[in-house]
């Protein structure tokens, strides 16, 4: 595989490579986005930031995920609760790795 970095966003971590399609945490942000806080890229390791370290992605699309469903139940109280949730999501198509 070419030259990977690990960046972060949304409190999480990813290893993307450039043309790699992810789905991160909704991102207010249209056309393209630059993640500054990259941890590692290729054999170069920050502390804890690389410096002068880019990652620069294209928004395809802003969408939900599938719907998780939560079920709470007490047994033998006749208590039965259904609710469930979907979270928003952007995904990004790697463009460039700015070491």
């Amino acid at each position: 595989m070419s030259e990977f970095a690990i960046c972060q966003t949304g409190g999480k971590q990813y290893r993307v490579a450039q043309g790699d399609i992810i789905k991160v945490e909704k991102l207010d942000a249209a056309g393209s986005v630059e993640f500054d806080q990259v941890l590692m890229v290729g054999d170069k390791i920050g502390t804890p930031y690389v410096d002068g370290a880019k990652v620069v992605a294209e928004v395809i699309e802003q969408k939900r995920t599938d719907k998780v469903l939560v079920f709470k139940k007490k047994r033998r109280q006749n208590y039965r609760r259904t609710a469930g949730h979907r979270q928003f999501i952007t995904v990004l198509k790697i463009t460039e790795i700015k070491a």
